[in-house]
């Protein structure tokens, strides 16, 4: 975990709320940040997932996405493609909301696997939890698509983003790690 145990600012109730309000803005950032690629744009938010779900460990990666996930719900428009998806539990009859599950799913398994690691376990930590946020959304996306279409749909046109982001998220936590020695 990037937070050192014994500083005050990080072990208080408020420290610990404001880190997770951060995180949770974080990945709302994430979720509107496109980036161009071929063959669908890809937004930064697993990224943010994996980065925090890493940085931060299970419990406040959860809760980060616990308040992300109420933000929506309230009807903020911090989802991927909303307002113009819908807002709330609109947004969330689509088919994307297994993929919003996993991330929090990715948030305990990143954050667990992660703890305590170098970079090497750190991106096999994000690999888990890349591949829960897959799993989920899978299950969820196939309400919506055909099964001999669904890896097509859910996974392929992602894959190679998602690899380069393990692989920026985990040089982003051995970079922070090294700053703060």
């Amino acid at each position: 975990m990037l937070l050192a145990k014994g500083n005050a600012a990080t072990d208080s109730l408020t420290g610990k709320v404001a880190i997770t309000l951060a995180a949770a803005v974080l990945i709302a950032i994430g979720a509107k940040v496109q980036v161009p690629f071929w063959p669908v744009p890809m937004t930064l938010q697993t990224l943010a997932v994996l980065v925090i779900a890493a940085g931060l460990g299970p419990r406040l990666g959860l809760a980060a996405m616990g308040a992300y996930m109420a933000a929506g719900l309230a009807g903020l428009p911090v989802f991927a493609g909303s307002p113009e998806r819908g807002v709330g539990l609109a947004y969330l009859a689509g088919p994307t909301t297994g993929f919003l599950i996993g991330m929090a799913v990715s948030m305990v398994v990143t954050g667990a696997l992660a703890q305590g690691r170098g970079l090497a376990m750190r991106a096999l930590a994000m690999t888990a939890g890349t591949v829960a946020i897959y799993a989920c959304g899978l299950i969820w996306l196939s309400a919506f698509v055909p099964a001999d279409r669904l890896i097509a749909v859910g996974v392929m046109p992602f894959l190679l983003g998602d690899f380069v982001k393990i692989g920026v998220g985990a040089m982003l936590i051995e970079a922070a790690g090294r700053l703060r020695r």
